[in-house]
């Protein structure tokens, strides 16, 4: 994660992608409380930066907190629903087969219907 800090102190432009990565890094780790700390902080600068609210709602799923998973999945659904119907329905091709499915699992208990 330091090298990504030094990403965004060196390329601020780019901050929101960068901040995205580390809640990104902390939920295949498995420390959700890490994600939501650095979710927020990516939403407190960029606030229509919409990946940042599935890996929010995941995490937020993961720790059982459903009521703000639930706020966090409808944010992230209503600001791209395109972008985020592609990210359930298709795994991006550098994410592994197991951490889709721990992606989905985290989304399902923030309140995703299995389709």
């Amino acid at each position: 994660m330091d090298a990504l800090e030094q990403c965004i102190r060196l390329d601020p432009g780019r901050s929101a992608l960068r901040l995205n990565q580390i809640a990104l890094g902390f939920y295949f780790s498995r420390d959700y409380d890490a994600v939501v700390e650095a979710a927020k902080r990516a939403i407190r600068s960029y606030p229509d930066y919409p990946n940042t609210y599935r890996w929010l709602a995941a995490a937020l799923g993961q720790l059982d907190r459903r009521e703000e998973a639930k706020e966090a999945l409808e944010r992230a659904i209503a600001i791209a629903p395109v972008a985020f119907d592609m990210y359930i329905h298709t795994r991006p091709p550098w994410m592994r087969p197991i951490d889709h499915a721990h992606m989905l699992d985290g989304l399902r208990r923030a309140g995703l219907p299995d389709r």
